[in-house]
């Protein structure tokens, strides 16, 4: 049959099931004339109609289309299109390893390391480990390691595991090989680098080679000699930067907890480095520990230049969620210390005068809503709460009433005065620690 054959044979089946829509043969029948007009969604669309009407018959040949749409995406370079096809394919029957398999050369197409990581992990979870899943992990640790600046400790533990199972596998041995070299390479520069006298350098080298190869007792006795050289604090402030980066990491992936704790090593390490109380009080504030976030606020404060803005601006947002806590709660006056002092931090927001204007008015202090009202007017006349707050503050007045008038030219002066002052004071210096948010 040519093609036009088939697209009237589809017009006849879409017709016979408009009068038969009950007819699970007629589905099967327009899927496969789509399928040999290379239509595979619309042979999709009819298979899943048909294994809706007759669950479990069809899902084999369902699957099957999946995956050659799948692959036809693939091989056109539509590496996204192809991994849903591939995922929907996994959907229809878990139980197929090709399907997963081909989901895996999409995600490596794509340069999504972690989601392959991921999707083996869940492999080896489900179907328990073999040494191939083991040396497919280590090459995307190994990719990640490119990619990413992780440590390659983790390619060379699961190099290690596959060769447990398989002593005589040749894919385990030549990775082996490959991390065994990488590991010398490193221990050479390490020694230039210590015979030049760069030791803080020659540690890095010298960490490198032990994250490929653990086992070589020499890189030991190297790492020993430099730090009997006195290079402890060296190495401190080395480990502190190395833990804040893997925080970093942890943190750009929501796993709070995790960065938390890295902080905390990096913290013993390197109390003196103000960037990273900072960084953590980034993560209690992730997790919603509002004093903790607080205290570390305050005490990269006292160790930073004043009015540092990376510091001040944090101070702000946390005095204002703590005070919106306390309006929550209906501790007004508590709420309006803490509005206060996130207006202290940053005068420029327009939002911390509306939330202490509607403290004050519950207080009640109509003076100082009125004066809030007015600060926030000025910074954001657009506000969408300036109508409903107008009303309430200012009743029968409009807004140009409310600026050009003595009292509004008087806070208008007087804001801009504190914002200039505020502005004018911060330290445009930023610390070299690599900062969360």
């Amino acid at each position: 049959m040519g093609k036009s054959q088939y697209e009237r044979a589809v017009i006849c089946f879409s017709k016979a099931i408009t009068l038969q829509p009950q007819q699970v043969q007629l589905y099967v029948s327009q899927a496969e004339a789509y399928l040999q007009l290379c239509d595979f969604q619309s042979a999709a669309a009819c298979y899943k109609q048909a294994w809706l009407l007759e669950p479990g018959a069809f899902e084999d040949r369902l699957a099957f289309i999946y995956y050659l749409q799948g692959q036809c995406l693939f091989d056109q370079g539509f590496f996204v299109d192809a991994l849903e096809a591939f995922s929907k394919a996994a959907e229809v029957k878990p139980g197929c390893r090709a399907h997963k398999v081909r989901s895996l050369a999409c995600l490596t197409a794509l340069g999504r390391h972690t989601d392959c990581l991921k999707l083996v992990n869940d492999w080896m979870e489900s179907e328990g480990p073999t040494s191939d899943l083991y040396i497919l992990r280590a090459r995307l640790h190994k990719e990640l390691n490119k990619v990413a600046s992780l440590t390659p400790l983790f390619c060379y533990h699961d190099v290690q595991l596959a060769l447990a199972l398989n002593p005589t596998c040749p894919v385990a041995g030549a990775l082996q090989l490959q991390l065994r070299e990488a590991s010398e390479r490193a221990r050479q520069r390490a020694v230039d680098k210590a015979l030049c006298g760069e030791l803080p350098e020659a540690l890095c080298m010298i960490n490198i080679a032990l994250a490929n190869s653990p086992e070589d007792g020499r890189l030991y006795l190297f790492s020993g000699e430099e730090e009997k050289k006195g290079q402890q604090e060296i190495r401190s402030q080395k480990l502190a930067l190395i833990y804040n980066d893997f925080a970093v990491q942890c943190f750009c992936k929501g796993l709070y907890a995790e960065a938390t704790l890295l902080l905390n090593k990096a913290i013993e390490e390197e109390k003196g480095q103000a960037g990273l109380y900072v960084n953590r009080g980034d993560c209690f504030f992730k997790q919603s520990s509002w004093y903790y976030a607080l205290a570390d606020y305050r005490q990269a404060e006292e160790m930073m230049q004043p009015n540092d803005p990376a510091v001040r601006l944090r101070l702000a947002v946390i005095y204002n969620t703590l005070g919106s806590l306390c309006f929550q709660d209906g501790r007004f006056q508590e709420a309006v210390d803490m509005f206060s002092l996130a207006i202290q931090h940053n005068p420029a927001s327009s939002h911390y005068y509306e939330s202490r204007s509607k403290a004050f008015r519950k207080l009640p202090n109509l003076y100082g809503a009125r004066q809030d009202f007015i600060c926030m007017l000025i910074l954001d006349p657009t506000h969408e709460e300036v109508a409903p707050m107008l009303m309430c503050l200012f009743p029968g007045c409009r807004v140009s009433d409310v600026l050009s008038s003595p009292k509004g030219q008087a806070i208008r002066a007087q804001l801009m005065e504190t914002m200039q002052a505020c502005s004018s004071s911060s330290d445009p210096q930023r610390s070299e620690t690599r900062r969360l948010i």
